[in-house]
């Protein structure tokens, strides 16, 4: 989901809530506690250089249990954050605290912002001659068939 995208949702909601991968909620009583642009370059291994921009915005609980953030509230946080940052409208990956620091896609239905898992994937597959699922099985298929002497 895109900062934008975000934002847009945020300013005709009246509740704010985060479901984690495993159906639980975020509790209510959690504080963004940054949002900001991170740009990435790096090279994958197939020798590409890229180059990636997201917007990181961190939730965070604690003991205030009071406490509680409303949509408005998140877009004025939202919009001071474009304006003194200069933020792009990239896509948004959400942190939070697991066992280490969790990072998640963001999507929204059934009135709420849901964190997807990231995977991580080679970026080069064709570079670096990972072949694909399907290349994989058809390569057993052939070699284990009926007749084939190799099984």
């Amino acid at each position: 989901m895109l900062l934008s995208e975000f934002k847009n949702i945020l300013q005709a909601s009246n509740e704010l809530t985060f479901a984690l991968p495993n159906g639980t909620t975020v509790p209510a009583h959690f504080h963004v506690t940054e949002i900001g642009q991170m740009d990435k370059r790096f090279m994958d291994c197939g020798g590409t250089i890229r180059n990636e921009s997201i917007i990181s915005m961190q939730l965070w609980t604690s003991v205030d249990v009071w406490h509680r953030l409303d949509p408005q509230k998140t877009v004025r946080i939202i919009e001071a954050a474009v304006e003194q940052l200069q933020l792009g409208d990239h896509t948004i990956e959400v942190e939070y605290q697991g066992e280490t620091i969790q990072k998640f896609h963001l999507a929204f239905d059934n009135d709420m912002f849901r964190l997807k898992p990231i995977n991580t994937a080679c970026l080069a597959s064709d570079a670096c001659g990972v072949p694909t699922f399907a290349e994989i099985k058809e390569k057993v298929s052939s070699c284990c068939a009926p007749g084939s002497g190799c099984c």
